[in-house]
């Protein structure tokens, strides 16, 4: 695996170290001891950092911020977001892992952006709906807080997590739409323990570096697609008995 750091930009490194910056202020702000919320706000946004630039590192961290947001969650009783990232977001990591590294863009440390169809939209709807409906059931019978909006947060995140498997831009805008889901649940916390501001504070990070994804995404999609209209016609045409005889050989 190549260097990560060399596809970064100054822009990226800048935004890093602000978004690094605005966590450990929130943090030491509100005289908060919670280091668990303070490791996945860090995680988080060194995840989506690398996740916007299509490099797999981030889906590694992606494992590693699950499990710290999950624990979270659990102690806030919001068990939506525990289930969610525990039971799906970090095996749809561990699958967007194999699929990226399957999938790179020529000799770059980035992936190949994908095109979705009508037939991976309607997927990606009917396995959003199906989870959407199970989760419902399952967070009302463990008493889950704000039980609505957290219904609201699994559908996009399977949303979200299948767009990633499939290498679309359009991860980009679900997680987003999540973020403000997210933002309103952990608001509602910190309503009351002033030491959640933090994480109201990352997810708004977050907002900010998914709709940077999904741009940058788009750039992705269209450089890929201008190279290889290029490459395709810088190649030569050959006549039915060269291609004949190239199959026989």
């Amino acid at each position: 695996m190549k260097n990560p750091f060399k596809v970064l930009t100054k822009f990226d490194i800048c935004l890093w170290v602000a978004a690094f910056a605005a966590i450990l202020l929130t943090f030491f702000l509100t005289n908060s001891h919670d280091y668990m919320t303070l490791a996945s706000s860090i995680t988080g946004i060194t995840m989506l950092m690398f996740i916007v630039k299509g490099n797999v590192v981030g889906q590694f961290l992606t494992v590693a911020f699950s499990i710290c947001y999950g624990i979270v969650s659990y102690f806030t009783k919001y068990y939506g977001e525990m289930i969610t990232y525990l039971g799906m977001s970090t095996p749809a990591a561990i699958y967007a892992i194999v699929t990226w590294l399957r999938h790179p863009y020529k000799d770059s440390s980035s992936i190949s952006v994908a095109t979705l169809n009508a037939k991976k939209v309607t997927i990606v709807g009917v396995i959003s709906a199906a989870v959407t409906v199970a989760f419902f059931f399952i967070l009302r019978a463990l008493g889950t807080s704000n039980l609505a909006i957290s219904t609201v947060s699994v559908a996009l995140s399977m949303m979200a997590a299948c767009f990633t498997i499939l290498r679309s831009p359009f991860y980009g805008l679900a997680y987003a739409c999540n973020d403000i889901v997210r933002i309103v649940l952990w608001s509602l916390v910190a309503a009351t323990d002033i030491t959640c501001l933090p994480i109201v504070v990352c997810f708004s990070l977050f907002f900010i570096y998914d709709t940077y994804g999904f741009i940058n995404w788009t750039r992705m999609k269209k450089k890929q697609t201008a190279v290889e209209t290029q490459s395709t016609e810088d190649t030569p045409t050959r006549s039915p008995e060269q291609q004949q005889e190239t199959a026989d050989n």
